[in-house]
Protein backbone atom coordinates (compact mmCIF):
# COMPACT_ATOMS: atom_id res chain seq x y z
CA UNK A 1 0.00 0.00 0.00
CA UNK A 2 1.83 3.30 -0.64
CA UNK A 3 1.23 6.06 1.27
CA UNK A 4 0.09 9.73 -0.33
CA UNK A 5 2.08 12.71 0.20
CA UNK A 6 -0.14 15.63 1.85
CA UNK A 7 -0.36 18.90 0.35
CA UNK A 8 0.74 20.30 3.58
CA UNK A 9 4.62 20.05 4.95
CA UNK A 10 6.53 20.70 8.08
CA UNK A 11 9.16 23.17 7.65
CA UNK A 12 11.14 24.79 10.08
CA UNK A 13 11.92 28.43 10.34
CA UNK A 14 15.84 29.75 11.49
CA UNK A 15 16.78 33.15 12.59
CA UNK A 16 18.67 34.83 10.27
CA UNK A 17 20.67 37.42 13.23
CA UNK A 18 21.46 34.64 15.22
CA UNK A 19 22.83 32.44 11.91
CA UNK A 20 25.23 35.26 11.32
CA UNK A 21 26.00 36.77 14.74
CA UNK A 22 29.21 35.15 16.80
CA UNK A 23 29.42 37.70 19.15
CA UNK A 24 25.67 37.29 20.96
CA UNK A 25 24.62 37.18 24.51
CA UNK A 26 23.63 33.36 24.41
CA UNK A 27 24.76 30.07 22.56
CA UNK A 28 22.09 29.03 20.17
CA UNK A 29 19.54 29.57 17.57
CA UNK A 30 16.02 30.28 17.85
CA UNK A 31 13.88 27.96 15.53
CA UNK A 32 9.78 27.58 14.68
CA UNK A 33 7.97 24.94 13.32
CA UNK A 34 5.07 25.43 10.98
CA UNK A 35 3.46 23.84 7.65
CA UNK A 36 2.98 25.40 4.48
CA UNK A 37 0.94 24.49 1.73
CA UNK A 38 3.42 23.24 -0.83
CA UNK A 39 1.00 23.71 -3.79
CA UNK A 40 0.09 27.52 -2.60
CA UNK A 41 3.46 28.77 -1.74
CA UNK A 42 6.32 27.20 -3.87
CA UNK A 43 9.41 29.44 -2.50
CA UNK A 44 11.41 29.28 0.47
CA UNK A 45 8.72 31.28 3.32
CA UNK A 46 10.33 34.36 5.61
CA UNK A 47 7.95 35.55 8.25
CA UNK A 48 8.91 37.92 11.20
CA UNK A 49 8.84 36.05 14.67
CA UNK A 50 9.97 36.62 18.35
CA UNK A 51 13.86 35.64 19.11
CA UNK A 52 14.35 34.78 22.25
CA UNK A 53 17.99 34.77 21.95
CA UNK A 54 17.92 38.39 20.07
CA UNK A 55 15.22 39.49 22.10
CA UNK A 56 13.29 40.73 19.21
CA UNK A 57 11.46 40.75 16.36
CA UNK A 58 13.54 39.24 13.56
CA UNK A 59 13.51 37.63 10.23
CA UNK A 60 12.71 33.79 10.44
CA UNK A 61 13.78 32.05 7.09
CA UNK A 62 12.70 28.29 6.24
CA UNK A 63 15.45 25.88 5.89
CA UNK A 64 15.66 22.43 4.50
Amino acid sequence: MATKKGVRIIITLECTECRSNTNKRSPGVSRYTTTKNRRNTTSRLEIKKFCTHCNKHTVHKEIK
